[in-house]
């Protein structure tokens, strides 16, 4: 049982990856940033049914992916995965509820536009505050949280899928 809920896992961690980087051709230039609200909305998804650490994973592997193909830039790496485990550990060890998708905005603007103005902007050479990037990632994050709420709420009406079954990985 265990080694079929890695597969599981490791499936879904495929999956939401994809479809974040399929997703990604909705996004809007904002200076040197592209914002891309479906990979919050994945985020948030990600991170009630794979839980914090797979879907960091697949917010890496789309940064990574989204880099590679020139659909995303270096910031996709701090402002995407933070969010993803800040969701899935508020979901899978205090609070399980799906409005726990609403708390993406903190992983995405309070740490990943931190790490953004902080860590990559200056190794980038590139001179942006932190209120820029706070600014430009809650503009992607807040319809994000929204979209990937609603996608939960649609999903567990689904009579053949169970998201319980995965357990963050736990």
């Amino acid at each position: 049982m265990k080694k079929n809920n890695s597969i599981r896992l490791l499936t879904f961690t495929a999956l939401f990856t994809a479809l974040a980087v399929l997703g990604s051709f909705i996004h809007f230039p904002i200076g040197p940033v592209k914002v891309f609200p479906f990979q919050h909305a994945i985020n948030v998804v990600a991170g009630i049914i794979i839980g914090p650490w797979y879907g960091m994973i697949a917010a890496f592997l789309t940064a990574l992916v989204r880099l590679m193909l020139g659909t995303g830039t270096i910031f996709a790496f701090p402002g995407g995965i933070p969010g993803a485990f800040v969701v899935g550990v508020l979901y899978h060890y205090c609070i399980r509820r799906d409005w726990v998708g609403f708390f993406e905005p903190i992983g995405t603007v309070l740490i990943g536009a931190t790490l953004s103005a902080y860590l990559v902007a200056p190794w980038k050479e590139m001179p942006v505050t932190l209120s820029f990037f706070q600014i430009s990632f809650l503009m992607s994050c807040l319809p994000g949280s929204i979209i990937g709420f609603l996608l939960i709420k649609v999903i567990r009406k689904l009579p053949w899928f169970h998201i319980e079954i995965l357990n963050g990985g736990e």
